[in-house]
Protein backbone atom coordinates (compact mmCIF):
# COMPACT_ATOMS: atom_id res chain seq x y z
CA UNK A 1 0.00 0.00 0.00
CA UNK A 2 2.92 2.71 0.56
CA UNK A 3 4.18 1.98 -2.51
CA UNK A 4 0.54 3.50 -3.91
CA UNK A 5 1.65 7.16 -2.13
CA UNK A 6 5.70 6.57 -1.71
CA UNK A 7 6.16 6.37 -5.76
CA UNK A 8 3.81 9.57 -6.33
CA UNK A 9 5.62 12.54 -8.23
CA UNK A 10 7.61 14.71 -5.66
CA UNK A 11 6.18 17.93 -7.39
CA UNK A 12 2.50 16.88 -6.53
CA UNK A 13 3.81 17.63 -2.69
CA UNK A 14 6.18 20.48 -2.91
CA UNK A 15 4.93 23.45 -1.71
CA UNK A 16 3.95 26.99 -3.19
CA UNK A 17 3.53 30.52 -1.96
CA UNK A 18 1.32 32.40 -3.92
CA UNK A 19 0.51 35.75 -3.37
CA UNK A 20 -3.38 37.00 -4.06
CA UNK A 21 -5.63 39.25 -3.80
CA UNK A 22 -9.03 38.09 -2.18
CA UNK A 23 -11.89 40.34 -1.68
CA UNK A 24 -9.20 43.85 -2.19
CA UNK A 25 -6.54 42.54 -0.23
CA UNK A 26 -3.36 41.03 -0.71
CA UNK A 27 -2.45 37.54 1.14
CA UNK A 28 -0.16 35.11 0.00
CA UNK A 29 -1.72 31.13 0.52
CA UNK A 30 1.19 28.30 0.94
CA UNK A 31 -0.28 24.94 -0.81
CA UNK A 32 1.08 21.64 -2.43
CA UNK A 33 1.16 21.85 -5.84
CA UNK A 34 -1.09 18.72 -6.17
CA UNK A 35 -4.06 21.30 -4.86
CA UNK A 36 -2.47 24.15 -6.71
CA UNK A 37 -3.31 21.69 -9.39
CA UNK A 38 -6.58 21.38 -8.60
CA UNK A 39 -7.84 24.43 -7.94
CA UNK A 40 -6.46 25.28 -11.10
CA UNK A 41 -9.00 22.31 -12.62
CA UNK A 42 -12.03 24.21 -10.66
CA UNK A 43 -11.58 27.47 -11.72
CA UNK A 44 -11.43 26.91 -15.08
CA UNK A 45 -14.11 24.33 -15.06
CA UNK A 46 -16.14 27.04 -13.82
CA UNK A 47 -14.77 29.68 -16.33
CA UNK A 48 -12.95 31.82 -13.81
CA UNK A 49 -9.91 32.86 -13.33
CA UNK A 50 -7.97 31.22 -10.37
CA UNK A 51 -8.22 34.55 -8.44
CA UNK A 52 -11.47 35.34 -9.20
CA UNK A 53 -12.74 31.31 -7.96
CA UNK A 54 -11.00 31.84 -4.60
CA UNK A 55 -12.48 35.49 -3.85
CA UNK A 56 -16.09 34.02 -4.89
CA UNK A 57 -14.87 30.80 -2.38
CA UNK A 58 -14.16 32.74 0.09
CA UNK A 59 -16.62 35.61 -0.06
CA UNK A 60 -19.23 32.44 0.00
CA UNK A 61 -17.65 31.17 3.08
CA UNK A 62 -18.37 34.73 4.58
CA UNK A 63 -21.30 34.74 4.01
CA UNK A 64 -22.13 31.52 4.90
CA UNK A 65 -19.97 31.45 8.60
CA UNK A 66 -19.45 35.24 9.00
CA UNK A 67 -15.88 34.53 9.02
CA UNK A 68 -13.00 32.73 7.21
CA UNK A 69 -10.74 30.36 9.62
CA UNK A 70 -8.09 28.86 8.10
CA UNK A 71 -8.66 29.38 3.76
CA UNK A 72 -5.62 27.18 3.19
CA UNK A 73 -7.22 24.22 4.90
CA UNK A 74 -10.86 24.98 3.46
CA UNK A 75 -8.85 25.36 0.41
CA UNK A 76 -7.52 21.86 0.87
CA UNK A 77 -10.53 20.45 1.79
CA UNK A 78 -12.28 21.61 -1.25
CA UNK A 79 -9.86 19.74 -3.34
CA UNK A 80 -10.37 16.52 -1.59
CA UNK A 81 -14.08 17.42 -2.11
CA UNK A 82 -13.79 18.23 -5.37
CA UNK A 83 -11.70 14.47 -6.62
CA UNK A 84 -14.01 12.46 -4.49
CA UNK A 85 -16.85 13.33 -6.38
CA UNK A 86 -14.88 13.08 -9.89
CA UNK A 87 -13.88 10.13 -8.64
CA UNK A 88 -17.54 8.56 -8.03
CA UNK A 89 -18.63 10.35 -11.45
CA UNK A 90 -16.02 8.63 -12.76
CA UNK A 91 -16.79 5.09 -11.35
CA UNK A 92 -20.58 5.55 -12.28
CA UNK A 93 -20.14 6.66 -15.80
CA UNK A 94 -17.94 3.37 -16.34
CA UNK A 95 -20.10 0.76 -14.30
CA UNK A 96 -23.66 2.24 -15.35
CA UNK A 97 -23.45 1.35 -18.69
CA UNK A 98 -21.76 -2.33 -17.75
CA UNK A 99 -24.85 -2.76 -15.14
CA UNK A 100 -27.26 -1.38 -17.53
CA UNK A 101 -25.98 -4.00 -19.81
CA UNK A 102 -26.12 -6.94 -17.30
CA UNK A 103 -29.93 -6.44 -16.55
Amino acid sequence: MCHLFAHQPQRDYESQTRSLRIGGHCTSIRLEMAFWDTLEEIAAKESMSLGKFLTTLYNEVLDHHGEVNNFASLLRCSCLIYRSRSAVQDFKATVAPILDAAE
